[in-house]
């Protein structure tokens, strides 16, 4: 897995991205729900991992072995793809929205490790390092769809055709 830092990290770019989307569906009437989406972004990047502690038992020890349920894949689809539907119908879409753009990115994040992701039925995984490895890899990526998203999303990707013809041409 990725560490903690990179995860708040990446969870800080998955909210950017939800922001971005609910900005431009108008989901939650545009700037709480941004907000919320955002912040929900923020939680979700850590969700798959602190789901799994039994807050109600004073051990807080994990209640479900860790990357079973909460890091499957399917399941984090299902949230994002039901609550983009609902946005801008439910004041809770947005923040449900976020929170899944968020647990999907902390997916991501675990994915290129030899553990994998539980995506479908079994564990898939990229087997590109070990866990806390290339930590900046994974957070650059993260802030790199960010930041492709939310030109896209606000400028109507105006200016990321320029950047890669200029990018190519150079």
């Amino acid at each position: 897995m990725a560490s903690s830092k990179a995860h708040h990290a990446t969870g800080f770019a998955a909210g950017v991205i939800a922001a971005a989307v609910v900005a431009r569906i108008g989901g939650g009437e545009t700037f709480p729900g941004m907000l919320l989406s955002f912040f929900a972004g923020i939680a979700g990047g850590t969700a798959p991992d602190w789901l799994e502690v039994a807050w109600w038992s004073r051990a807080r020890r994990l209640w479900i072995t860790h990357r079973t349920l909460t890091h499957w894949g399917v399941g984090w689809l299902a949230l994002l793809a039901v609550s983009y539907h609902w946005l801008g119908h439910s004041i809770y879409a947005a923040p449900a929205f976020g929170f899944a753009c968020g647990g999907l990115m902390h997916l991501f994040a675990d994915w290129p490790n030899p553990l994998g992701v539980p995506w479908i039925a079994g564990r898939h995984s990229l087997n590109l390092w070990k866990s806390g490895h290339c930590d900046l890899i994974v957070v650059a990526a993260s802030w790199a769809a960010a930041w492709f998203i939310g030109e896209h999303v606000w400028s109507h990707g105006a200016h990321e055709f320029a950047l890669l013809r200029h990018l190519r041409a150079g």
